[in-house]
């Protein structure tokens, strides 16, 4: 395939002229064509090439359209099938989408509107395989404290990990809730010449600031009325490793000068000891506020602003991060499918489609407890979309950042014409009754299918 080529497409049609126009048309449009005048061709051309999506007509000499769309994508299911049917046919579209078919066109054949469908046919096709690839790559992807992702955004901390890993100046993380503030801590801590020393985070904002202190710097025995012993902080558990600061923004402002004095001298006092205590304890603070606002507000102390973000390491949202919403997911299901004992292998395209369209306001955390429930609910080797918690499914789509999901994604107007036949089909053709289970009015029904070409001869 050429560089300008948008993918190969298989024509099939046993009408030399309309074979000939329709391989112009979708020539010009950039495609890749061959083409194919019957059927047992046709799957013989599909079995030696990897076509980005097959057209064909319904009515060939010899095996039928239909026959042809269901050895087809019984042979190759991930390439897209679409069938040419006959104008007002609503029985051939039925029968073209039990066969598998990806979309239909009816005749006359208008260039533009099978462009248009040949176009996301062929998308459609390049995510399955997008979807493949990382599913492949899930099983060599590194331990779950990584920075997974190949976003220009992501590019750019894993950049900035590797240049200051190995420093001992103070870091300070921001960004969203959920954005992976921790993972890039330890992964911080794992590249640095630390890395055989302990790991110690303290969750700032998860405790009274009486118990917070003691944490931190610890306490002796008779410090207060439940120190029976003496107990070593978190600051001199963590010698020659690493302590993470989280939520360091909810952190008391009476407590703000102890830390401050910690961090300058190098040394800690216990709650109710006399004497300082020498420490050696990289220090990484993370949050999901803006610290210059609480500066301004008198809620953070500008000093210890300062001391903290020597060097500012600013995580995207997942929204901004593209395709590394898939790369994620496929390593959530790697993770949650050994854990859990199912065999649960990847992610089905409509799947992956949801998951690119949805905004995530919980960041990674909201995409790996999606993943974890899916799995969990799935009964098939690929999750679902009735797998997917009802909120991803239906929730907010994201406005900005990112890929453009939309060169990605499954048309909704594919989607409803798809549903609408499936529904017609089990009511055996009834518009009455598929309207009443589609919660349509019926003429909404009719006008949807007036649109599409499609009449129905069976009573209602």
């Amino acid at each position: 395939m050429s560089k300008q080529s948008l993918g190969k497409v298989l024509v099939v049609e046993d009408e030399s002229a309309m074979r000939e126009l329709l391989a112009e048309q979708l020539t010009k449009r950039g495609f890749e064509v061959k083409s194919s005048e019957g059927a047992e061709q046709a799957l013989r051309f599909a079995a030696e090439t990897d076509f980005s999506a097959i057209l064909t007509d319904l009515n060939l000499k010899g095996m039928n359209g239909i026959e042809l769309c269901r050895k087809a994508v019984q042979n190759r299911p991930d390439i897209p099938v679409l069938v040419i049917t006959a104008f007002g046919s609503l029985e051939s579209a039925i029968q073209a989408i039990r066969a598998g078919a990806w979309d239909f066109i009816t005749k006359p054949v208008e260039m533009e509107t099978l462009g248009i469908a040949i176009e996301r046919a062929v998308k459609h096709h390049a995510l399955r395989e997008e979807v493949k690839r990382l599913r492949h790559q899930a099983d060599a992807i590194a331990p779950a404290h990584e920075l997974l992702g190949d976003s220009e955004a992501v590019r750019k901390v894993q950049q900035l990990i590797g240049r200051v890993a190995d420093s001992d100046a103070s870091v300070l993380i921001t960004g969203e809730s959920g954005t992976g503030k921790e993972v890039v801590a330890r992964a911080l801590h794992r590249l640095s010449r630390r890395k055989d020393g302990p790991f110690i985070a303290v969750n700032c904002a998860a405790m009274p600031e009486a118990l917070l202190e003691s944490e931190l710097f610890g306490h002796v025995k008779g410090a207060f009325t439940d120190a029976k012993s003496d107990r070593v902080g978190m600051f001199k558990q963590a010698d020659g490793g690493t302590l993470l600061l989280d939520e360091v923004g909810e952190l008391p402002l009476t407590l703000q000068p102890k830390l401050l004095r910690a961090l300058q001298e190098r040394k800690v006092r216990p709650v109710g000891g006399s004497n300082e205590m020498n420490f050696d304890a990289r220090i990484i603070a993370a949050t999901n506020v803006d610290l210059d606002e609480r500066v301004e507000e008198g809620r953070f102390r500008d000093d210890l602003f300062y001391r903290l973000n020597v060097i500012q390491i600013v995580l995207p949202p997942l929204r901004a991060r593209g395709n590394d919403v898939l790369e994620l997911a496929q390593h959530f299901v790697r993770k949650v499918s050994e854990r859990s004992g199912k065999r649960v292998r990847g992610l089905t395209p409509a799947v992956a489609q949801k998951l690119l369209e949805y905004d995530w306001p919980g960041n990674v955390r909201e995409l790996e407890n999606c993943i974890e429930r899916s799995v969990a609910f799935t009964a098939f080797d690929h999750l679902q979309l009735d797998d997917l918690p009802e909120k991803v499914r239906s929730g907010p789509t994201r406005s900005n950042g990112g890929s453009n999901p939309e060169e990605l994604t499954l048309p909704l107007e594919v989607v409803e014409r798809r549903h609408i036949l499936r529904v017609l089909d089990a009511q055996k053709g009834n518009r009455t009754r598929a309207a009443k289970v589609l919660g349509l009015d019926r003429k909404t029904l009719y006008r949807k299918l007036e649109r599409w070409g499609m009449h129905s001869n069976s009573e209602d």
